[in-house]
Formats: structure tokens, C-alpha cells, sequence
């Protein structure tokens, strides 16, 4: 028995889509997502999506690389195996800026990567939710969960058939 019940929207048009998005929207329905062949500018924001907070996650695990590369380079020269060579110190702050460097690109790209496939469900276990295969060559999908809606199957099936969807199914996940 499936859990969910989506009503999926078949659009050919990109226009068709964005200018369906704010109809449907502007009733009271609440879209679960689209579905499209290729990036469509302002998508995001007809959808209503807050603007992403990655450049945070970026921040704080660059920072994190810098303080580790600090620290791995301080111990090293400076307290575990220190050498006095030619009277320099200990420490010298300017050769270890590429190890500084270096590290903080890789923690911070390791770390956002693993963040965004954290945060979006991904991984090698988890299975795929695919509404309509022609989303990846030529058609737009509009994927609407009815659970999440308090308008009836009927009236959101006219609303999108309404708004320009050449095709209306229902999907049960």
C-alpha cells in the first residue's frame, strides 16, 4: 500500500510552468516540487525557497581547516620536533600558509559536500522518487502532495489542466 499520493502536472513549456506556479500558488496549494530538463532561472524563487544557507557551512568548515592547519603546523615545528636552523624560530608564520591554504580548501569542500548530501536524503542506500521519466529530456513535472493540501483531487487536477498541463497523473509512493 503506498503512503503518499501525489497528483504530477506535465507541462512542455518552461513559461507554461512558471506562470502555472504563481496560479497555483495564488489558490491555496502547496507545490511538493518541480521537475525540470534543465536550470530555469527564478524557479526558487516561485516556489517560494529561502535563499540557501551553504556559505555558512563553507565558513564554518574553512575556518575549522585554517585552526587545524594552525595547529598542525605549530606542533609540529614548534613543540614536537623542533629544529633550530640557521637561529629562525620556531614558528615561521610565512611558510605555512600553503599548508594553511591548502587545508582549508579541503575541509571546506569535503565538508560541503557532505553537508549537502546530509541534508538532501542522499546517499548509495536511498532509492530515487522519480514522477516522470521525460523530466530528464523534455518535459516539466509539477509534483503536488495531496496530504499537504486541503484542496480535492478534482479541483487541483482543473486547476493545473487549467494553468496549461497537457497531462494530469496520479502518483501514490
Amino acid at each position: 500500500m503506498a503512503d503518499k499520493k501525489y497528483i504530477v502536472g506535465i507541462f512542455d513549456d518552461e513559461d507554461d510552468v512558471m506562470h502555472a506556479i504563481g496560479n497555483i500558488r495564488g489558490n491555496g496549494v502547496k507545490i511538493h516540487e518541480v521537475f525540470t530538463p534543465y536550470p530555469v532561472h527564478g524557479l526558487d524563487l516561485a516556489l517560494g525557497y529561502d535563499r540557501p544557507r551553504m556559505g555558512v557551512a563553507a565558513f564554518l568548515f574553512g575556518i575549522t581547516g585554517t585552526s587545524l592547519a594552525f595547529l598542525l603546523t605549530f606542533w609540529t615545528l614548534g613543540v614536537d620536533w623542533p629544529m633550530n636552523i640557521g637561529g629562525k624560530n620556531f614558528f615561521p608564520f610565512p611558510t605555512n600558509i600553503p599548508i594553511v591554504f591548502e587545508l582549508t580548501v579541503l575541509l571546506a569542500a569535503y565538508g560541503m559536500s557532505f553537508t549537502f548530501f546530509f541534508m538532501e536524503g542522499l546517499g548509495p542506500t536511498v532509492k530515487p522518487v522519480i514522477f516522470d521519466p521525460r523530466s530528464t529530456d523534455d518535459k516539466f513535472v509539477m509534483a503536488i502532495d495531496l496530504g499537504k493540501n486541503k484542496s480535492s483531487e478534482g479541483d487541483i487536477t482543473e486547476l493545473l489542466k487549467g494553468n496549461g498541463a497537457t497531462e494530469v497523473n496520479i502518483k501514490e509512493i
